[in-house]
């Protein structure tokens, strides 16, 4: 029975929103921060990280594939052209 839990866990991630996922690894990870999570809970809490991180990571790159931005060629004609995001430099 508890895999039957875990398959709707897994299969309810994947409608989640970037933000709520993000929103969900913060909480994870001041969960595992704190001194109270015992090493079964914390493995668990860490599997659960490492699915929302890749779904943080497609759901990313599903976006940054979806942005084009529309340019005028010298013909006149619209083109689209893939933009790419790169991390800020400290």
């Amino acid at each position: 029975m508890p895999e039957k839990g875990r398959k709707k866990a897994s299969a309810s991630s994947e409608g989640i929103s970037f933000e709520d996922a993000v929103e969900k690894l913060d909480s994870i990870v001041e969960e595992m921060e704190s001194d109270d999570l015992p090493l079964d809970k914390m493995l668990m809490r860490y599997e659960e990280g490492a699915k929302l991180v890749k779904l943080c990571e497609e759901k990313l790159k599903a976006a940054e594939t979806r942005i084009t931005q529309l340019e005028e060629n010298l013909e006149g004609e619209l083109a689209t052209r893939s933009v790419t995001f790169r991390e800020e430099e400290d």
